[in-house]
């Protein structure tokens, strides 16, 4: 374990090579699943634009602060986020019990991880389904029976959840320079190209105006307290915070670069890319008279509908899955690189046994996942949800905001001002302030709110 002061140490697994660098490995971690799969369907169960309003506003009072604490504990600390949280809070004259959550965090994104490669390798089935012609004058019956025998054969599901893993351990194997840098580099730029290509096509051949009305134009008497649990689970889902994944990347973010603008471009380039996956799914939905509603089966049984129908649909589909593919690939690797790094200081092993061994729990705790929807479909925890529903609603609507809270506790009212401010090193002395209030007050109660409002609805 390193022996420097946190303020000045140096990550032991390499840096970022620059500012840019960074911003699309952060803005990789967080556009993923959750804006172009995730997000699209949530915003259409839950009333549209009313949603995406609450989502804003998460993401500005509760992400964004969350966002720069975790990036700045990182930074400060150095190490695993285990290590990291117990000098800090060494420093602070604090409870060493604090590196608990750094553990929180791991089983956090260990969970994730596990159902998320699950989802992450449905999109290599689909690919081969778009680009083969398998949706062409479909009707809607024929595309939901490829879906539900496709979920019915778990040696399938199997098979690529399998794929995904070693896809993602295999860029982790090869550290933060050679490994992540090098797929982000060219993963990101080719993202933004096919997402840029999907909204022109949607312009084109979807129903804009109705698109653009629904994620637009509000209709608040949708919103209940189980819209804004959604939003704020969204909001931290999407950004990546709340299970220390920000903090590992911080870890590697060098002492120069600017945090306040850097962050904040990564928070704009994350709900920029989440509205762009809305125009670019929405219009298509209305033109061919399908519901927005679908929930999870938005993306893989609505979408196919419509792109049976289109003229140059069978192309456009199997882009749509391979943009699918590259942002599960990015935010996977938010998951596997913080659980690796935890082993490799915790237990002074190799990176390569570390990454093996993150993957195979994770890939063990996935077959539970996908036999969630076929040999165990008719199991319920407790009577009421499937392995799958369990692992998603505990991650996603507890653990993520209750590792959120404890972040912006820990960063508020635990660190020492004078390190916070030191590290944050932003330019104006009210930005300084108001991330402060916002850490200290606004997104801590806002969190307990949200929480307490099944108690007092």
């Amino acid at each position: 374990m390193e022996t420097q002061t946190p303020n000045a140490a140096t990550s032991r697994h390499g840096l970022w090579s620059s500012r840019l660098v960074f911003i699309l490995v952060a803005a990789g971690a967080a556009i993923g699943l959750g804006n172009i799969w995730k997000f699209p369907f949530m915003a259409g169960a839950n009333g549209g634009a009313a949603f995406i309003l609450v989502y804003l506003a998460c993401i500005a009072f509760i992400g964004v602060p969350v966002l720069m604490a975790e990036v700045m504990l990182g930074r400060r600390g150095r190490l695993n986020p285990v290590a990291s949280l117990k000098q800090l809070a060494l420093d602070a004259d604090a409870s060493v019990h604090w590196r608990l959550l750094g553990y929180l965090g791991a089983l956090t994104l260990l969970l994730i991880f596990s159902f998320y490669s699950v989802i992450s390798g449905w999109t290599f089935a689909y690919i081969k389904f778009g680009w083969s012609g398998a949706f062409n004058d479909a009707s809607p019956d024929e595309v939901a029976t490829l879906f539900t025998d496709f979920l019915a054969n778990p040696k399938m599901l199997l098979l690529w959840h399998t794929a995904f893993i070693a896809m993602s351990l295999y860029t982790v194997l090869f550290g933060v320079q050679r490994g992540l840098e090098r797929v982000i580099r060219f993963v990101m730029p080719l993202m933004l190209i096919l997402l840029g290509l999907l909204v022109i096509y949607a312009v084109i051949a979807g129903d804009w105006m109705a698109g653009m009305r629904f994620l637009f134009t509000p209709d608040f008497s949708q919103v209940t307290y189980k819209t804004v649990i959604a939003a704020m689970g969204q909001a931290l889902f999407t950004l990546a915070v709340g299970a220390s994944a920000m903090m590992v990347y911080g870890a590697y973010l060098p002492k120069n670069v600017p945090m306040g603008s850097t962050l904040l471009t990564i928070a704009g380039l994350d709900t920029a890319i989440a509205l762009m996956a809305g125009l670019a799914i929405f219009p298509i939905v209305f033109a061919y008279a399908l519901s927005p509603a679908e929930g999870p089966g938005l993306v893989f049984v609505t979408l196919p509908i419509a792109f049976g129908q289109m003229p140059w649909g069978q192309f456009f589909a199997g882009i749509f899955f391979l943009l699918l593919l590259f942002a599960a690939w990015t935010s996977a690797l938010s998951f596997a690189e913080p659980l690796t790094m935890l082993l490799i200081e915790r237990f002074k092993i190799s990176r390569k046994k570390a990454a093996m061994i993150v993957g195979f729990i994770a890939w063990a705790l996935g077959i539970g996942t996908l036999l969630s929807f076929n040999v165990w479909a008719d199991y319920k925890l407790f009577g009421h949800w499937d392995f799958f529903t369990a692992i998603d609603g505990l991650a996603s609507n507890i653990l993520l905001p209750i590792g959120a809270l404890l972040f912006a506790v820990f960063a508020g009212w635990v660190m020492k001002r004078d390190d916070s401010h030191d590290e944050l090193a932003l330019s104006r002395q009210w930005q300084y302030r108001l991330w402060r209030f916002l850490i200290r007050y606004v997104a801590p109660i806002s969190i307990l709110i949200i929480f307490a409002s099944p108690l007092i609805l």
